[in-house]
């Protein structure tokens, strides 16, 4: 019998953990769980290509979604066939994702994907993992674009910062400190009035920790909500709603983001993606969250991620898949830009950006530091208090190409060797800095917490909020903000002062706080002025930039 041909799937290749080593073999019994990514079907006649439904402001509905650009049905039936020959279980397909989920034996899946798994030890803790690249017979070439979860390091790190004494006693801003409640945030923006994200559904991914109902009603009631923001936990890979106990952990994450969502958006509805901090637990939330169809969420809220350099090529492709796939049916992804400046935390000399923030269907959300009284702000700058408290995620992305509805914007190359010309980020901006933070209850304590991770849900809840209000949800915005709403005087304020490092402020879009923070009823004015009440479709490059010029 002749043997089988192997390829390597391209951008597979996995390297160990910085300072981490390999200290066992898997044992071969070990049960193991991988979600594989396949090709997208074969358009219909007619069907236009993704981008280009998208480019047009055109959207589908999940179901329709899945018939033209989901999985092919025998390429499902092949991988099938493939994964029984090794006996390796298929427990979930999900064609609209284009993913199935595998489970078995180590020793299936080493033999499978031609991987050697092994127990590695870092500084950073224990995980499962492989070197090199995965590999899939020929005939699957093409077909299985990723294989992800066979390492399960973690993936993502939770973008808050915690405000500190110890740390304001030294802080240069110090004597500046304060701390607001997320309806004062939303008020400082001028969030309309008219609309609170009634009928809308905000969904929420965590990669860790929980909450508790108890928290969330003290913490409601505290604000003066009432009935307190439906909150509903699902779970992704078996995570579950599981709080830790600790302010110092993921539970502040979680927290967070439920608080500042449901405090600015308090008729809508929250549902939390609980998900593994792995490479295959982390997409599969996104894409359970995209095509849920029972709670239906019109935009999403990712405060988790990290520098672009550290996924691997096909991760990127399959997560940026799963955005797109958001763009596709109508649902907006607001995305932490990172709290680490321009450098990411990486140290190794070069500008890096974080991911997901950097895909161009992410609406990446930076961070300021904003100082306001009785509703009003008297200065705001861009978040930068390094090497203390953080500062801004922005830059230049390494692996994106400047998207066409970035191009009037003035974008940089990168400062980066070899000055590539990539999506910029952030998109938009709101108060971060943890000395001008978000007061929140986790774990039966009142603390103060900043980072971009309170951005993200700042500007879903606010984006619910448009949605209640008009007719036809806004979807994918990032390019109606860069054609259209930033060309009209007073929907963003414009953050010329500060940097994040390598990148400076300066009038209109920048790399460190993009477009700016929001006038929320500016932009709900110019969204409601469209025809018939819906999202403004994206122009083309240069009407954009004729409109750009009146601004």
């Amino acid at each position: 019998m002749p043997s089988i041909r192997y390829v390597p799937i391209p951008g597979s290749e996995r390297t160990p953990v910085p300072g981490a080593a390999k200290i066992r073999p898997v044992d071969p019994k070990e049960p193991v769980q991988a979600t594989v990514m396949l090709r997208a079907r074969k358009r219909p006649k007619g069907a236009k290509p993704l981008e280009r439904l998208i480019a047009g402001g055109q959207r589908l509905s999940r179901s329709q979604y899945e018939a033209l650009y989901g999985a092919d049905p025998q390429d499902v039936k092949n991988v099938e066939k493939f994964a029984r020959t090794h006996k390796l279980k298929v427990s979930k397909v999900n064609r609209g994702a284009r993913t199935l989920m595998l489970s078995g034996p180590a020793a299936a899946f080493n033999n499978a994907f031609q991987v050697d798994l092994a127990h590695y030890e870092g500084p950073e803790g224990k995980y499962r993992g492989r070197t090199g690249p995965v590999s899939i017979p020929a005939a699957l070439k093409g077909v299985i674009l990723g294989v992800h979860g066979l390492d399960n390091r973690p993936h993502a790190r939770a973008h808050f910062r915690l405000a500190s004494a110890a740390r304001g006693a030294a802080h240069p801003q110090a004597a500046q400190s304060v701390s607001y409640t997320p309806p004062q945030v939303a008020q400082c923006y001028d969030f309309p009035s008219s609309v609170n994200g009634q009928g809308q559904t905000i969904g929420i991914i965590e990669l860790g920790g929980g909450y508790t109902a108890s928290d969330l009603s003290s913490y409601f009631s505290a604000l003066g909500i009432s009935p307190a923001p439906s909150v509903t936990a699902v779970s992704v890979d078996g995570a579950q709603n599981q709080p830790t106990g600790s302010t110092n952990g993921p539970d502040t994450e979680v927290m967070l983001d439920i608080e500042v969502a449901g405090a600015v958006a308090p008729a809508a509805k929250i549902v939390v993606y609980f998900a593994p901090n792995t490479d295959a637990g982390f997409l599969d939330a996104i894409n359970q969250a995209v095509g849920d169809k029972q709670n239906n969420p019109s935009v999403i809220s990712i405060s988790w991620g990290g520098p672009e350099s550290t996924y691997t090529a096909q991760s990127l492709q399959s997560y940026n898949s799963a955005l797109q796939s958001a763009a596709a049916v109508g649902v907006g992804v607001c995305v932490a830009a990172g709290d680490n400046g321009s450098t990411d935390g990486v140290s190794d000399g070069l500008q890096h950006v974080d991911f997901p923030a950097s895909s161009p269907y992410a609406l990446a959300c930076g961070g300021t530091h904003m100082v306001a009284s009785g509703g009003s702000i008297s200065s705001e700058s861009v978040w930068n208090d390094q090497p203390s408290d953080g500062a801004t995620g922005g830059g230049v992305s390494a692996t994106f190409p400047l998207p066409t509805w970035q191009s009037g914007a003035h974008v940089p190359p990168s400062v980066n060797p070899g000055a590539f010309a990539g999506r910029g980020l952030p998109d938009v901006a709101g108060d971060a800095d943890p000395e001008t933070g978000y007061q929140v209850e986790v774990d039966g304590s009142n603390t103060v917490v900043g980072g971009t991770s309170a951005v993200a849900p700042l500007w879903a809840g606010l984006i619910a909020r448009f949605n209640s209000g008009l007719k036809s949800t806004v979807g994918y915005l990032n390019p109606t903000i860069y054609q259209q709403i930033a060309a009209t005087a007073g929907t963003f304020r414009d953050i010329t002062s500060g940097n994040n490092g390598a990148y400076q402020a300066g009038p209109r879009w920048d790399a460190c706080s993009g477009w700016g923070s929001p006038n929320g009823a500016a932009i709900f004015q110019a969204l409601s002025a469209a025809p018939s009440g819906t999202t403004p479709a994206p122009t083309s490059p240069s009407s954009g930039k004729k409109k750009r010029k009146r601004r």
